[in-house]
């Protein structure tokens, strides 16, 4: 439940061979702290260079977020991305609605998140595969501070880098 599929240092270090390699033919991607700062609207600078190469190789990708609409929509426009929003993770509504919305099937795709408590548990639930990211920029805020301090005991180790 707590354990992602696999373990990357960044979305953008996880490539198309790999992806193609595991029959993954899209990706749920989550916004804050693995595409950009948290309630960020620019990606980072890695961030489009790499959905190029996704989107070259034939690999959909959709946007899931438990943000609301007018904070992902602008995002999601500056990407040309789809996008599900207030997605309730980790509950696995949000993982199935996008799936449906791109047409694949859960076998097919891999959820991309940097929180073990929304991003990973949600998608295990979903039944898709899970990568887990580290996360960019701490966040500073009492409640993120919290939540990260829970999530340190589940975090995987750097050591396990790489898909499986």
């Amino acid at each position: 439940m707590f354990s992602p599929w696999a373990v990357y240092e960044s979305a953008w270090d996880i490539s198309e061979d790999f992806l193609k390699k595991n029959g993954i033919k899209a990706l749920l991607l989550d916004i804050d702290n693995t595409l950009s700062v948290h309630c960020g609207g620019t990606p980072f600078l890695e961030v489009t260079g790499w959905l190029e190469r996704m989107k070259a190789a034939g690999i959909k990708v959709i946007l899931v977020s438990n943000n609301h609409a007018p904070r992902i929509k602008p995002f999601a426009e500056k990407l040309d991305l789809p996008y599900v929003t207030d997605a309730k993770k980790p509950l696995p509504f949000g993982y199935i609605k996008a799936l449906f919305e791109i047409g694949v099937k859960k076998r097919e795709a891999a959820a991309i998140g940097d929180q073990i408590f929304t991003d990973i548990i949600g998608a295990n639930l979903a039944g898709i595969r899970s990568i887990f990211v580290f996360p960019k920029v701490p966040e500073t805020s009492l409640p993120f501070r919290f939540k990260r301090a829970l999530e340190k005991p589940l975090l995987p180790s750097r050591r396990r880098i790489g898909g499986r």
